[in-house]
């Protein structure tokens, strides 16, 4: 398989998936409707849609239900960027090679759009209620991604983040969980959402979040490392951000080489739980070996 091939029809696939649901820049509010879609074309993996998009594939999914979950998943990822970005933050003035949402519309609309973009991530998933009204899988759907973006996901990990800041000391009890809820839960929601709406059993949507953890764990931990060693050319964002914030990360605490060893047990539990669920997994193992061990 031509991994880069495959990689670029499939994320070529998903910005036109993308396209259909962003907002229209007009009226009064035009420019939080522009620096909304400047975020989210400002390019990326496209991760989150991608897994949930193969996982809803692997368990036989066929609608395009999954379609308004696959862009409100990148919309909750791009206003995390955004507002990760914002100065009372990680203040960094690149994101993906170019300018920042809030360098180039200022704070207060950096504030706004991230704001904008995930209450229309909402907007946008509800629509699958009216694409297959009385599939209580869209609704079970809906719940895991609202609920593994907030307090109890996402946004409650980067709080434990933001606090433990300035202490490098931090037990690895309190890492963990920090790099699970910032980073892992949003990619549990998309992998577990997928799973749903293809009407996966409870036991497979159980071994689905188990894979996503520790794909999401492993990819922090990837990011860690990159941080340290790569460039501003290759990363596309400033490097060195977690030394400069005074973060606790895993080579802080470990050293790039145990974090590297991490990295490959992580990496190598998740693909042997994927055997178990299905022998029609290529694209989707060679996608979390490929995510997981990137360079940029």
């Amino acid at each position: 398989m031509d991994m880069q091939k495959e990689l670029k029809k499939r994320v070529s696939e998903i910005e036109e998936i993308l396209k259909q649901y962003l907002p229209r820049e007009e009226g009064f509010q035009k420019t939080v409707l522009e620096a909304m879609n400047y975020s989210i074309l400002a390019g990326g993996k496209r991760l989150r849609p991608m897994l949930m998009q193969e996982t809803y594939r692997l368990f036989g999914g066929e609608t395009k239900a999954i379609e308004p979950f696959m862009a409100a998943v990148e919309m909750i990822h791009t206003y995390s960027l955004v507002h990760d970005d914002l100065p009372a933050m990680d203040n960094d003035e690149y994101r993906r090679g170019r300018k920042t949402t809030h360098a180039v519309y200022g704070e207060a609309m950096g504030i706004l759009a991230g704001d904008a973009l995930l209450n229309y991530a909402y907007e946008t998933a509800a629509k699958a209620f009216f694409m297959e009204p009385g599939n209580e899988a869209v609704a079970q759907a809906f719940a895991v991604l609202a609920g593994k973006a907030g307090i109890y996901g996402m946004v409650g990990g980067q709080a434990v983040d933001v606090e433990s800041e300035g202490d490098v000391s931090i037990s690895k009890e309190k890492l963990d969980f920090i790099y699970r809820l910032k980073t892992g839960a949003l990619i549990e929601a998309s992998m577990l959402a997928g799973a749903i709406l293809a009407g996966a059993s409870e036991e497979e949507q159980r071994t689905v979040e188990e894979i996503a953890g520790e794909v999401g764990l492993a990819f922090q931990i990837q990011d860690d490392i990159l941080d340290e060693t790569s460039s501003l050319e290759v990363l596309g964002k400033p490097i060195g951000s977690d030394k400069k914030n005074q973060k606790a990360t895993y080579v802080a605490w470990e050293g790039i080489e145990k974090a590297r060893e991490e990295v490959e047990r992580l990496s190598a539990d998740a693909v042997e739980k994927l055997h178990f669920l299905s022998e029609n997994h290529s694209f989707l193992e060679e996608l979390l070996r490929y995510l997981i061990h990137r360079e940029k």
